[in-house]
């Protein structure tokens, strides 16, 4: 059962991967960075359920992480729409103003 488990979290973490690096769209790179958190969660959530030493701590971190993970998301989009407020774009391309 843990492979399945396993297997179903890289997959979903290297479409994840995938999106973040050749997507140019803003919200899908958001969008992708989440998809790999969830990935990581399913990962916690099976080691501490399928583990040597099965307990409840994967499942209490995962929860952390679920909750960090919002806060990023409402951080990010409020980023975004101010740059999108500011450029009339969200490609990320063309978010080069912190260079400067």
């Amino acid at each position: 059962m843990l492979a399945s488990y396993l297997t179903l979290a890289a997959v979903l973490f290297c479409l994840g991967l995938y999106g973040v690096l050749t997507k140019r769209n803003a919200v899908i790179v958001l969008l992708s960075i989440e998809l790999m958190l969830n990935a990581v969660n399913l990962n916690l959530v099976a080691f501490s359920k399928y583990g040597t030493t099965p307990s409840i701590a994967g499942q209490i971190f995962s929860l952390f992480t679920m909750t960090v993970a919002a806060a990023e998301a409402a951080v990010g989009i409020a980023v975004l729409i101010v740059l999108y407020r500011s450029r009339v774009t969200v490609n990320v391309d063309e978010f080069d103003e912190l260079r400067r």
